[in-house]
């Protein structure tokens, strides 16, 4: 696949993260992700970036619960990062189509998981009624016994998406609300244009 992000506006997503990460952020990682169902009623999480590179911005998650359903029903999605503690508070907000991320990047990062993790993974059917806590527990000890002793596989409907941007602001903050705002956007030929909105 082509590299879809410009580099100069990977390197300012990149330069910021860092800041965030030297500023205390309790969880850089953390973005708002908001979807929509077939019918286009929206919906918003907090999840966790899990990787990002010119392609655009991933993450994991049950293929079939509530979100994984969103966002193969609509696949576009919109990001939100909020770092308050670097300069005077920073936003990015990417907008853009979502695809799933391929088998094999999907099966290294579930690699990676701590093993609890990997286990809740196969034990939880994400976003489905649960009687009791006790239940899932259960479920848990069932996937532990399973696979003790040896390597917990991917489940075949848990992996990956990515968020393809099609568009991405950097919001700075400013006193009085004056802030400052630029607009990336990528047009149809591919191309990146940049320019400043009102506060």
């Amino acid at each position: 696949m082509t590299d879809l992000l410009a580099p100069d506006l990977l390197a300012t997503f990149d330069a910021l993260f860092a800041e965030a990460e030297a500023a205390g952020e309790p969880d850089p990682t953390a973005m708002t992700l908001a979807s929509a169902d077939a019918g286009g009623r929206p919906a918003a999480r907090t999840v966790l970036l899990k990787a990002h590179d010119a392609r655009g911005f991933v993450l994991y998650t049950h293929l079939d619960g509530r979100k994984g359903r969103e966002l193969q029903a609509n696949p576009q999605a919109a990001l939100l990062f909020h770092w308050p503690r670097v300069r005077d508070g920073v936003q990015v907000r990417i907008e853009g189509d979502v695809e799933i991320v391929a088998d094999d990047e999907a099966d290294a990062y579930f690699a990676s998981r701590p093993r609890g993790s990997q286990v809740g993974a196969w034990a939880s059917l994400q976003s489905e009624t649960l009687a009791s806590r006790d239940t899932f527990e259960v479920r848990i000890a069932r996937f532990e016994q399973e696979f003790e002793g040896r390597e917990v596989p991917r489940p075949p409907r848990w992996g990956g998406f990515r968020v393809i941007p099609r568009a991405v602001e950097f919001w700075y903050g400013a006193q009085y609300r004056l802030h400052e705002r630029w607009l990336h956007e990528r047009g149809a030929d591919g191309t990146w244009s940049k320019r400043m909105l009102y506060p």
